[in-house]
């Protein structure tokens, strides 16, 4: 063979060895994902059977068996969800009822190296939102040394509807809760399989914001997620919200009542009903309703975590220090404290015009200020996410990690767009004047700096200080999910709540700083008491 002939073979050698694309062998069948900058990749891995046909509204059931290799190149599709955050951006178009699929950013070279390993949970208000998002995506820290993962959920009606023919169904004698189950089966999942990704099953994380954080502390409070994980992260919510949960009967109840306004004499109607027409015509915009089913969750919540019956793992929790204005409470009513006093008084009660004090509400002009931006907060989100962390400190038995994460995002690089719920953008109407930047952290706008994925939002304009904040955030949830301790070099320590000082939580910014604010949890534990009367 010539000289050249030689170097051509040797070539053409090198260049096909270099193309192959990683394969790995799970527990139903060969995967074949990308080589990304070092990474590999691996996109629109089921982790259970499509729930459609007989299987919409049952438990998720294991994959079956394939035979030769399944690529994993693409994001599998979105759940089924209405376009209700304009803001919401998404890694593929496709939507289906066919959504239970994950993606997973491994870093391992030679796939024995037991790295941790992150599943976090997109928010949405349990009704949108997906594994797909950009924001969400798992690059950076797999960079950091983890095994990154997002998993889908089914949402809406397909994901938590109760009814009595469903409940009849199971062995359990429940139904509803179908997006927790689904979020059980994606932990299962990884933890049977991730060996083979280079992960550490004895070491998986677990994470949300929002309704992602919501489910993390639904997941917490389950027989079903006992030993599948090694610690939690909840940004911005949870299922602590006050009071109790709906009741299985009372979730059948709205389940018949759902049926009957879609005309469905039997859930064999309901099945037969296309995804995407059932979607439009139940038309779910709210937060859907979860409920004690016997199964997922066997006692409330709040019960479990009070008798210590939670997972017993480390956590970090927190949420924004402007997760909401007042005009969330005040529902288009002028900005009086006679109307914010009318909004309330159905949570509050009596002791409203103390609430109003505690939080230095005393004229019209304290409505737009700290004060009203701190009870909006609270009676959205801020109030469960605190409870979450309080009650697991007391009972949990182990290190509770509590921020409050305030640096502002910057402004916007384009025009004719204004702030949207889900921590995005959304067009700004005709008639809408400029909105002046936020004081501080709006609901979900942490997400990007958390997970490293600035450059995913070209929206904002980022600036140095943003970049450096996002360093630190991540640096400090990557250091808790390779540890279960977020502290590190470089970064203000950070104290734990224990059951001896539920107090301490870090400002989280530029600057951050360790806070010990007992007059923030007296208010906390009397809004506690009237919410739960």
């Amino acid at each position: 063979m010539s000289k050249l002939l030689l170097s051509l073979a040797l070539l053409f050698t090198t260049v096909t060895a270099s193309a192959q694309n990683p394969q790995i062998k799970t527990s139903a069948g060969i995967l074949e994902g990308i080589e990304v900058s070092g990474m590999k990749v691996f996109k629109g891995v089921a982790f259970a059977e499509p729930p459609v046909g007989e299987l919409r509204w049952k438990a998720p059931q294991p994959v079956k068996p394939w035979t030769g290799v399944r690529k994993a190149h693409d994001y599998g599709p979105n759940p089924m969800q209405q376009p209700l955050f304009g803001d919401m951006n998404f890694g593929t178009k496709a939507m289906s009822e066919d959504c239970l699929y994950l993606n997973i950013w491994t870093p391992a070279k030679t796939m024995d190296e037991k790295l941790p390993v992150l599943i976090y949970f997109n928010g949405g208000g349990l009704i949108a939102g997906s594994g797909s998002e950009p924001r969400y995506a798992g690059t950076t820290m797999a960079r950091k040394g983890i095994v990154s993962i997002t998993a889908n959920y089914r949402e809406g009606i397909f994901g938590f509807f109760a009814h009595p023919e469903l409940s009849a169904e199971t062995k359990y004698k429940g139904s509803g809760n179908y997006g927790f189950m689904d979020q059980a089966a994606a932990i299962k999942w990884v933890k049977e399989n991730i060996s083979a990704f280079g992960g550490d099953p004895e070491r998986i994380t677990i994470a949300g914001e929002s309704a992602g954080s919501m489910s993390v502390s639904a997941l917490m409070a389950s027989p079903l997620c006992k030993g599948l994980f090694a610690q939690a992260i909840g940004s911005s919510g949870s299922v602590l919200r006050g009071g109790r949960l709906k009741t299985l009967k009372e979730a059948e109840q709205e389940g018949q009542e759902m049926a009957e306004k879609l005309g469905c004499k039997s859930i064999k109607d309901m099945r037969d009903i296309p995804a995407e027409e059932l979607m439009n015509r139940a038309a779910v915009t709210g937060l859907p309703g979860y409920n004690v089913d016997g199964y997922v969750l066997t006692e409330q919540p709040e019960d479990v975590y009070a008798d210590g019956k939670q997972c017993k793992v480390p956590l970090l929790v927190g949420g924004n220090n402007y997760e909401m204005p007042a005009a969330f409470i005040l529902q288009d009513k002028a900005a009086t404290v006679e109307n914010i006093k009318n909004n309330v008084k159905e949570a509050f009660g009596d002791e409203t015009d103390n609430i109003l004090r505690m939080y230095g509400i005393n004229t019209d002009a304290d409505i737009n200020g700290d004060g009203g931006i701190q009870l909006a907060s609270d009676m959205f989100i801020a109030f469960s996410t605190w409870k979450w962390g309080y009650m697991h400190a007391k009972t949990g038995g182990c290190p509770v990690y509590r921020y409050i994460y305030c640096h502002p995002r910057p402004a916007m690089r384009v025009k004719g767009k204004t702030a949207g719920l889900a921590g995005g953008v959304i067009d700004k109407k005709d008639d809408e004047t400029e909105e002046p930047l936020a004081p501080g952290a709006v609901h979900s706008a942490d997400i990007e700096y958390a997970m490293g994925t600035l450059p995913t939002n070209r929206v904002y304009d980022w600036q140095a200080e943003d970049f450096i904040m996002s360093d630190v955030f991540s640096s400090y949830y990557a250091n808790f999910i390779k540890t279960g301790n977020p502290n590190g070099l470089g970064l203000t320590e950070w104290v734990p709540m224990s059951a001896d000082n539920t107090t301490p939580s870090l400002q989280l910014d530029v600057e951050s700083k360790m806070t010990d604010d007992a007059k923030v949890e007296q208010r906390y534990e009397l809004i506690d008491e009237l919410l739960s009367k």
